[in-house]
């Protein structure tokens, strides 16, 4: 069977490399449409707000900035998960969402949120951002 295949491939050897050219055509087309990322993302929609305080210690920006800024997400829809870091002058504060959730949705339901919280942060804030996905916006 063998011997027949390979000796039948050498008399059409024209008709063997259109096929090829065909399949390599077939695969590459097949390839660049495929729906899959080569590194799936296997985070959770995250929108992360990073405020600066400065002059505060940890203790204070945990108290006068993180902790007023979690309170005002507790009700935004489709949190899953909350949480923190507070630094020498800095705030960090993750909000996670449920998969399928749209991030630029969940992106503008937190900055409604953070408009809400300002007239309870200090006076020395000086900035606040707030990041999904790629980009970061200045609120």
């Amino acid at each position: 069977m063998f011997t027949f295949l390979v000796t039948q491939s050498l008399r059409n050897r024209v008709l063997v490399l259109a096929l090829s050219i065909a399949l390599v055509a077939f695969g590459t087309f097949s390839v660049l449409r495929l729906p899959v990322d080569v590194l799936p993302d296997l985070n959770r929609p995250t929108v992360t707000i990073m405020t600066e305080a400065e002059g505060l210690a940890p203790p204070e920006v945990e108290l006068l900035v993180s902790f007023p800024i979690e309170t005002q997400m507790n009700g935004v829809p489709g949190v899953t998960r909350m949480r923190s870091v507070s630094g020498v002058g800095l705030s960090i504060v993750y909000v996670e969402f449920d998969w399928g959730t749209d991030i630029y949705r969940n992106r503008q339901l937190i900055s409604e949120r953070l408009n809400l919280v300002r007239s309870q942060l200090p006076a020395n804030i000086s900035h606040t951002w707030v990041r999904s996905v790629r980009s970061w916006a200045r609120c």
